[in-house]
């Protein structure tokens, strides 16, 4: 018997969805919001009777039987850090995401939607991987200060999908790889895969590793500091100067590695050595993550949008395809993988975690 599904992930500025049957897309849509109608909201929890509605009326519009829905997945947020998997959306889960238990973000509405949507027609309401999934090993977190431990942040939803992927299409158990994953986007974020768990990870939001087209990554953190006590800045100013405004949007300008390359192939000197120290530092991060698995590297796996640039991964593969074969999934097909969560679930591949 096939599965139907709805798969909910909403952005800052849009909400996408999905219908799957099984794991064939029947439809999707980007529904995109105006500032105008965002602004209108004094929190992004506000926002849940907006966007429900609108996803009930485009369901509406395509004649969908709401009731010949058998689950409802929605992209997880900015919970307390968790093992990696398909959490079914309880009561403390909700709660949790609903007061945005490290931070306010859109992906919080991921799983408010969906346990919502599925409460009125009977059927279960699933997370998958949030960004705040975390298995580092305990030397991992420590960083120099104490009142400072490093923090898992990164693209889990992707990382495990293409690292499943992976494992699925050599006929080898995920649990059975050590495996390098570099996910390259508007951040970048680079992790250690031993044995179906990430050790290490560069965080991708405000915390360590390459800058990316929106983030500074790892800076000096005594010229930093000096930043901050300047008086020439706010704190939010400090801050979008990390995640948001840094990287390829403070030297260039543009968060879109496109324009860069467009630069590079007209001789622009300044966008070709930008790129190039971007490339150095994804690389040494790749190594820093070899060192991680002690050298026993099976395979390097490069994904994110970014990775559709041949360039790009050309000269990655030259700075670091000494360590392992690297593949290569361009993009990031989050409305699958969260299909792909709940299907294992569902199908008893996998159990379902308890928040």
């Amino acid at each position: 018997m096939s599965i139907k599904s709805l798969i909910i992930n909403p952005g800052s500025t849009s909400t996408k969805i999905g219908v799957f049957e099984d794991e064939t897309l029947l439809f999707e849509e980007t529904l995109r919001h105006s500032t105008e109608e965002i602004s209108k909201y004094a929190s992004i929890v506000d926002q849940k009777d907006f966007r429900k509605q609108i996803i009930l009326d485009l369901m509406n519009e395509k004649n969908f039987d709401m009731k010949s829905l058998n689950v409802v997945v929605g992209r997880g947020g900015m919970l307390k850090p968790i093992p990696s998997g398909t959490y079914a959306v309880t009561d403390d889960l909700l709660h949790d995401l609903i007061i945005g238990k490290q931070g306010q973000h859109a992906s919080n509405l991921g799983g408010i939607l969906a346990r919502e949507i599925a409460d009125t027609i009977d059927v279960p309401s699933y997370i998958v991987d949030p960004v705040v999934v975390d298995e580092m090993m305990p030397i991992a977190r420590y960083s120099g200060v104490p009142e400072l431990p490093r923090t898992s942040v990164f693209h889990a939803l992707n990382q495990k999908a293409v690292a499943k992927r992976y494992a699925k299409e050599t006929g080898k158990p995920y649990d059975s790889l050590n495996l390098i994953v570099v996910h390259m986007g508007g951040g970048v974020s680079v992790g250690a895969h031993e044995k179906g768990k990430v050790v290490d990870i560069f965080n991708a939001l405000d915390g360590d590793g390459a800058f990316s087209p929106e983030r500074a990554g790892a800076v000096p953190s005594g010229a930093l500091i000096k930043m901050c006590f300047s008086g020439k800045y706010t704190e939010s100013e400090i801050y979008k100067k990390i995640v948001g405004g840094g990287g390829f949007n403070a030297y260039m300008g543009t968060n879109d590695m496109r324009d860069v390359e467009a630069l590079v192939a007209k001789g622009d000197k300044e966008a070709s050595l930008i790129r190039e120290a971007f490339l150095l530092q994804v690389a040494k991060d790749i190594g820093s993550m070899a060192c991680v698995l002690n050298g026993k590297v099976d395979q390097i796996i490069i994904t994110g949008g970014i990775a559709y640039n041949k360039g790009v991964t050309d000269r990655l593969t030259e700075r670091a395809g000494f360590i392992a074969p690297i593949t290569i999934y361009p993009g990031e097909d989050e409305l699958l993988a969260l299909v792909q969560g709940a299907m294992r679930v569902m199908s008893g591949e996998e159990k379902v975690m308890e928040y």
